[in-house]
Order: C-alpha cells, then structure tokens, then sequence
C-alpha cells in the first residue's frame, strides 16, 4: 500500500484535464492533492470524480488557486467562506479535508498520521524587517505581481497575515497533540531556503511564512508535501524529507510522460541520507 502524491493539476488547463483523463488507477493506494487543483467549484468536482473511483482514498488541501473569487465565477463567497464551501464539496465526494480529523496511516511502518494543512501566506518571505507594503514593493522592483492581490479576499480577516496566522496557531495546537509521526500535508512551503522560483525570485512573500520555518524539528515530523512551486524536488533537512511535488501548468511537464509519471511517492518511507541534509533531486 502507497501514499502517492500530487498538486498544482490546474485542470482549468485543457491539456491537464484530458491528461487526468487518463491517469492509471491505483485502488488499493492512497492519494494526496496538494492544492491548485483549480479555481472554480466545477474543477474541484471534475477532479474528485476523475480520481475518486482510482484510488482508495483523496487528500486534499486548498491552495491559492482555489481561493480566487473571479467576475465569471458563479460562486462569489470568499475568505474563509469560500474555503468552507470547497470543503463541503471535498467531504461530499469523501476526500479528507484539513477541518476533518487527521487520518492514521493504514499501511505499513510504524504509526503515522496524515495531517493535511491550510496554512496561507503571510509575506514573510523575502528580505528581513520588510512588512508587507514594503514585500510587495521589493517584488513590483523586479517587475512580480501577484494574481492572489486581486482575486482573494481574506474577509472577515483585515488581510492574508491575519488569516495565516490564526491557522498557523489551530494547527500547532493540533500538532502540540499528536504523539505519532506526522506526514505534513500543506499547498505552500514550510521553508524559505526550499524556495526556488528560477527567473522570478521576488515571488517569494506569496510562497509561506517564516512561523513554519523550524516545524519540522519541533514536532514529529518524517516528512512534507507542498507544491505551489511548479519545481519538482525532493530535499532533506535534518533528517526530515520535504517534497514538492507539484505538476504545473502543460509547459512545466512532459505532457507525453503522462501525468501518472509524476506521482510522488510519500510512503512507505525511505531513509535520509547521512547526515539528515540532502537535495535538492528534481524530478524533472
């Protein structure tokens, strides 16, 4: 038995949704969606009816995309409404949310839990002692503008560090909770030295917050899935495996691999490298 996974299918993308089409089935495995998976409600569900009958079990976590109140968007709720609307859709097509409890790992190894997240962004990454005026004009410097700016509102919050940081603080309580090993679940990186955005590094205050940065040291964490990036890779800091594994829009990936090729292994677990540092391994 696996736990496979995969974010960032974008199946408002015509190549991606005909791609998913023909993703190979894996009954007896579990399989995390790490966010992205679109903007609308009808991606969710085209998504979730596509893999639900393929796998014995979904994982999903919201990331930005999913977040976007658009004009042509039939469903206008945002913030937290938003998000509590897409997860009725998930529970009732049976995928596990962050608001359910979290799942203990079935198969093999030795007791784990499955902690899918929804932690947001809070402008943290980028340069030291910015706030988040003064992130957003570091990245407008390079020319880097944020889609999330225009299409999420984090009301009732005043704004996104506000509703990072209430989730931040009910997660470590549940996390403060948890006596098993944990594979953490989240759409955005929990580090900022994970961050590699290529030609666009000042996109960086929209990719975490620096209040994850030492989570996995101080709770019992074997390992972190995250996509956001659309740069595949696998990294280990002390001990700890982080997995980005996120497809991308049809120019990140070799549309002729497939998008079963892309899968990432999360379980059973492999051993870190001497040391416990490792990385980055793109999975190109």
């Amino acid at each position: 038995m696996n736990l496979w996974a995969i974010s960032d299918l974008h199946v408002g993308h015509p190549p991606n949704a005909k791609a998913l089409l023909d993703m190979p089935a894996h009954p007896s495995d579990w399989l995390i969606l790490g966010g992205d998976l679109g903007e609308r409600e009808d991606h969710l569900r085209f998504t979730f009816d596509t893999l639900g009958p393929r796998f014995a079990k979904l994982i999903w976590v919201p990331g930005n995309h999913e977040l976007y109140t658009t004009p042509r968007d039939p469903l206008q709720e945002v913030g937290p409404a938003r998000y509590a609307r897409l997860v009725e859709l998930a529970r009732d097509h049976g995928v596990l949310t962050p608001e359910d409890p979290w799942p203990l790992w079935p198969g093999d190894g030795p007791p784990t839990r499955l902690a899918p997240t929804f932690l947001l962004y809070d402008y943290s990454f980028g340069p030291d002692g910015l706030t988040p005026n003064q992130m957003r004009a570091w990245a407008a410097e390079a020319g880097i503008y944020s889609a999330d700016e225009r299409y999420i509102d984090p009301s009732p919050y005043p704004d996104m560090g506000a509703w990072s940081r209430a989730r931040v603080e009910e997660t470590e309580r549940r996390l403060r909770a948890v006596t098993e090993r944990v594979v953490l679940i989240n759409h955005w990186p929990l580090r900022q030295d994970l961050v590699r955005l290529g030609r666009i590094q000042r996109f960086l205050p929209w990719c975490g917050s620096r209040a994850t940065e030492a989570w996995h040291t101080r709770y019992p964490i074997d390992v972190v899935v995250n996509g956001h990036l659309h740069m595949r890779a696998t990294d280990w800091r002390d001990g700890v495996r982080f997995e980005e594994v996120a497809l991308g829009y049809p120019r990140h990936w070799h549309q002729e691999k497939g998008i079963g090729a892309y899968l990432r292994r999360i379980l059973p677990r492999v051993p870190a490298p001497d040391g416990g540092q490792g990385g980055p391994v793109w999975h190109r």
